[in-house]
């Protein structure tokens, strides 16, 4: 029964380039392969984003409508 199986692939993490937002008030983060524009705005409450890292688990970004 395939449903009782534990996915046993291993999880790879990798420093990332990510904006966050500015505001004191809001957690909102976005990965830098995901971003809308050069500088993005916080989709959430439009405030500036500051460019940081974070360990993550790696996601490819294959779409070409973003950046």
């Amino acid at each position: 029964m395939a449903f009782g199986r534990r996915n046993d692939e291993e999880i790879k993490l990798e420093e990332t380039k990510i904006w966050v937002c500015s505001s004191e008030d809001c957690k909102c983060w976005i990965r830098d392969n995901f971003k809308s524009s050069e500088e993005p705005r916080c989709p959430i409450c439009k405030s500036e984003m500051k460019q940081t890292t974070k360990e993550l688990q790696v996601i490819h970004n294959h779409s070409k409508n973003f950046m």
